[in-house]
């Protein structure tokens, strides 16, 4: 079990405080009794017990007797305990850079705070950074949990909003804001954690959509029991591609060229009719003149019912709710966007880098 870094400088904040309360009862003690023992005023007292615990060499304020001088002796030395304690607690801090981190910390809690409509990607293995890779080339707003310490500096290397924590616990998602997202990735190493990962963000967020990893078939089918709303084997989806690249090469370029990566001419996107905002609900795709207004084309049209119309035709009538897959370049979905609603969805970004 790692120990998270936030874990390490709450601790270093708690033994901080600790020996600055020690240090305020040190000097407590002191001016109490040079107070009422010795029968000193109180500014006298304040400052014999100041020059005695700073230890600066200055003369009695008054003459102490056997006792006051063995007492002088022990705050001394509870003193010296004391701010020793104190130093060791604030080099080791300085030295591990908690300060700064600490500082990093208070930031990144206010950026989770104001995210909302973001996706959380869990785990920041091969798999996870990929994911994380492609949402950062779609402009989406997430943040990546992972709780290897390296994998988290790994993944803040590169511009991300990374925490260290168990996905698996509740305070986890709660920290990066699983009742704002949008969507979770459980990307983890085990089936087990990937399980137990949807399962807890389903409870505490069931309209969160959840993509999860599975290792095999049996896994696969578990996670889909525990809700998740698709579930993605390596194995299994690594082995179909490989042979659709075998079997239909040009088929599997022009799909990768439209699906994947920042620098494409073409884009897929998916857009819900809302009834509330859409004025092309009723009509038939000729009537709201989509392709003519946008330049975008309509593929497959999928029904509230979970039927799916593969290349429409013009005839084809809008209903609400409907999920319509569109292609086209960023500016044509963009205006596809305005044209039915607009509805508020992501839309693509244009390219970093142009072809003209």
């Amino acid at each position: 079990m790692y120990s998270t870094f936030e874990q390490k400088y709450n601790r270093i904040q708690k033994e901080l405080f600790a020996g600055a309360v020690a240090l305020g009862g040190v000097f407590l003690i002191g001016t109490l009794w040079y107070w009422l023992v010795e029968g000193w005023t109180w500014e006298d007292a304040a400052y014999m017990t100041v020059i005695t615990l700073a230890t600066v060499g200055f003369g009695e304020i008054n003459p102490l007797g056997n006792r006051g001088r063995l007492f002088t002796i022990s705050l001394i030395l509870m003193g010296v305990v004391t701010i020793g304690y104190i130093v060791n607690r604030f080099t080791e801090a300085l030295i591990g850079g908690y300060f700064q981190e600490g500082i990093r910390l208070r930031q990144q809690r206010r950026a989770m705070e104001s995210l909302t409509g973001h996706y959380i990607i869990c785990g920041c293995g091969r798999i996870g950074q990929q994911v994380a890779l492609e949402f950062a080339a779609e402009g989406v707003l997430f943040v990546t949990v992972d709780l290897n310490i390296a994998s988290i500096q790994t993944a803040q290397e590169l511009g991300h909003i990374a925490v260290q924590g168990d996905a698996t616990l509740d305070e986890t998602l709660h920290k990066v804001g699983i009742e704002r997202a949008v969507g979770l990735v459980a990307a983890l190493p085990s089936d087990a954690e990937n399980l137990y990962t949807v399962l807890s963000a389903k409870t505490l967020n069931p309209n969160i959509r959840a993509i999860a990893r599975a290792s095999n078939r049996e896994a696969l089918q578990k996670l889909q029991r525990a809700g998740a709303d698709a579930v993605v084997s390596p194995y299994i989806t690594g082995g179909k591609r490989m042979a659709a690249a075998a079997l239909r090469p040009q088929v599997m370029d022009f799909v990768d060229g439209i699906l994947t990566g920042a620098d494409r001419e073409l884009y897929m996107e998916e857009y819900r009719l809302d009834p509330a905002v859409c004025p092309c609900i009723g009509q038939s795709l000729r009537e709201a003149r989509l392709r003519s207004q946008s330049g975008a084309l309509v593929l497959a049209i999928r029904r509230v019912d979970g039927s799916l119309i593969g290349g429409p035709t013009a005839e084809t009538i809008l209903m609400a709710g409907d999920l319509l897959i569109c292609m086209g370049t960023a500016e044509q979905l963009r205006q596809i966007n305005q044209i039915l609603g607009p509805i508020g969805h992501r839309v693509p970004r244009p390219p970093k880098h142009g072809n003209n």
